[in-house]
């Protein structure tokens, strides 16, 4: 599942795509919290904005609950009773029937009364199954995990190199977008026109925000390869030696173990070579390469 997107910044405004604000639950008029962090010098990314519908402060008892019920009418009722009854709050969440459609799936991430809840709610549960007790008859199994949110915060310099700057209060989404003069106009100027990287991560329902670096030059690349070991391996090998810094990749099969769509997306703005240059060398040099591989796309990001 490709979950990234590029996008522009509109005089001072990002907009989400539909599909990806829908999935993540990031709806019209809703509020947003935003933080603010820096990423280290060397590297493409120079911003990165982590939105989410959550408080910062609420990351700590935020668990990813998922309920595996009886696909009959009324489970799930019962299983949004079970945990109300538990004063569990639920937030965001998404159902689906199983593939042998018996069994109805609904993953949930809930704010719990205090870290570590779910061990103890897993053994009410438990006792209550082994009871047979009617008012969990319709729920099979229940998953807790912490969501881990935090983590983006507690090895933010530790970890990652990126420091964090600041977080912003509750942002309205307007006209589908996130404007960040409301909230982060004082350090993010002159921005119009920037290339931004739109990451989404479905487990935690947030999105990430990305600005590049000045002199940053995004190119996005789409070639036919062979579906074979090795077939994405010599493409990339192609240009490893041409000093450009990749962003993303995602390949797709095309015809199962013939043929495969391979796109990238890279940062040209350090390379030897120009934007023509690796144009024109690009195809003489997948003819070199052991298979067929054709160069479907290539275009400049601006």
């Amino acid at each position: 599942m490709k979950i990234w997107e590029f996008t522009k910044v509109d005089s001072s405004s990002i907009k989400v795509d539909n599909w990806m604000s829908e999935t993540m639950g990031i709806v019209e008029g809703g509020c947003v919290y935003s933080t603010l962090f820096k990423h280290p010098e060397q590297g493409p990314k120079d911003y990165e904005i982590i939105l989410s519908m959550f408080p910062q402060e609420n990351y700590r008892t935020l668990t990813h609950i998922t309920m595996y019920l009886d696909d009959v009418p009324g489970s799930s009722a019962q299983a949004a009773e079970f945990l109300a009854n538990k004063e569990i709050n639920i937030l965001n969440s998404i159902s689906l029937n199983g593939i042998s459609d018996t069994v109805i799936v609904w993953k949930l991430m809930a704010d719990m009364n205090f870290a570590g809840e779910g061990e103890l709610l897993l053994e009410s549960f438990e006792s209550l199954k082994s009871k047979n007790d009617p008012s969990v008859s319709k729920i099979k199994r229940i998953d807790f995990k912490p969501a881990e949110i935090g983590r983006l915060f507690k090895g933010a310099s530790a970890e990652s190199g990126k420091i964090e700057i600041r977080r912003g209060y509750p942002t309205t989404i307007e006209n589908g977008s996130f404007d960040i003069s409301k909230v982060y106009g004082d350090i993010l100027t002159d921005i119009e026109g920037k290339n931004v990287l739109i990451t989404m991560d479905a487990d935690s329902w947030i999105i990430s925000l990305t600005l590049f670096k000045p002199g940053t030059r995004l190119v996005k690349v789409g070639m036919e390869i062979p579906d074979c070991p090795g077939g994405i391996t010599q493409a990339l090998d192609v240009i490893a030696g041409w000093n450009v810094n990749l962003i993303s990749v995602f390949s797709k099969v095309k015809v199962c173990y013939e043929t495969m769509y391979l796109e990238l997306v890279m940062d040209i703005g350090k390379s030897d070579k120009s934007f023509e240059e690796i144009h024109d060398s690009l195809p003489t040099a997948m003819d070199k390469l052991n298979g067929v591989f054709q160069l479907m796309e290539f275009t400049e990001l601006n």
